[in-house]
């Protein structure tokens, strides 16, 4: 598919960009080979190919939930600045 000065001038109009006469040509002949590069990609039988959302197989990788014993409350507030009735304690922030 060949892209036209126009349609590369229409392009960068919208996407608000100012090219050159020079860029307008590499950028026709650069645009006009990825739209034909993807006429090919096209006319490949893809109906035997199941539609995915990733390339490769995805797998939860979470694990089970499970009760464990966790960081004593003391030791959670050992290197606090400054905690209160077993909290930490920090400054205020809405007026």
């Amino acid at each position: 598919m060949e892209i036209t000065r126009e349609q590369v001038e229409h392009v960068a109009k919208l996407a608000r960009l100012a090219v050159s006469e020079e860029e307008k040509i590499l950028f026709g002949r650069q645009l006009s080979s990825i739209l034909t590069y993807v006429e090919a990609l096209n006319r490949v039988d893809t109906s035997r190919v199941e539609p995915t959302s990733h390339v490769i197989p995805m797998q939860n990788v979470f694990r089970e939930d499970e009760v464990r014993a966790s960081l004593p409350r003391d030791a959670a507030l050992a290197n606090a600045p400054d905690s209160d009735s077993g909290c930490f304690r920090v400054p205020k922030i809405i007026e």
